[in-house]
């Protein structure tokens, strides 16, 4: 795992780039091509440009900690941090009531798994981190 953790970081990172990018060029697009953000609130391109670039950004954290290993715990971790903070809140608005637990399933592929691999990313970096 130890030359694949880099790996898995840059793609985590190209795929939350990707996200990001999409957000910011065409917000409309991606607001009805991601399933169940239509039934989250009305469609806000502000919002989504302001969230695409947290993609980006975040993203880009996890790429350069992938080639750059001295940056990768503290970019990663702040990366891990957003990401889980994002689950979180979705399973908050489970408990609180405004969704249904229906929707941890479908939101899993694209809001929970990616912060579970972010926090198992952050944490291996830290284990092998140059001391």
């Amino acid at each position: 795992m130890i030359k694949a953790s880099p790996v898995m970081g840059g793609l985590l990172g190209a795929g939350l780039i990707g996200n990001g990018t999409f957000m910011l060029v065409s917000p409309g697009a991606w607001y009805v091509a991601v399933p169940g953000v239509t039934t989250t609130g009305p469609f806000n391109q502000h919002f989504l440009r302001d969230i695409g670039l947290i993609f980006v950004l975040i993203g880009a954290g996890f790429v350069y900690g992938a080639v750059r290993p001295r940056a990768r715990v503290l970019l990663w971790s702040i990366g891990a941090l957003w990401l889980s903070g994002h689950a979180l809140f979705h399973f908050w608005e489970v408990a609180v009531g405004i969704c249904g637990p229906e929707v941890l399933p479908r939101d899993f592929p694209a809001v929970t798994l990616p912060a579970l691999v972010a926090v198992a990313l952050s944490l291996w970096s830290v284990r092998h981190a140059d001391r």
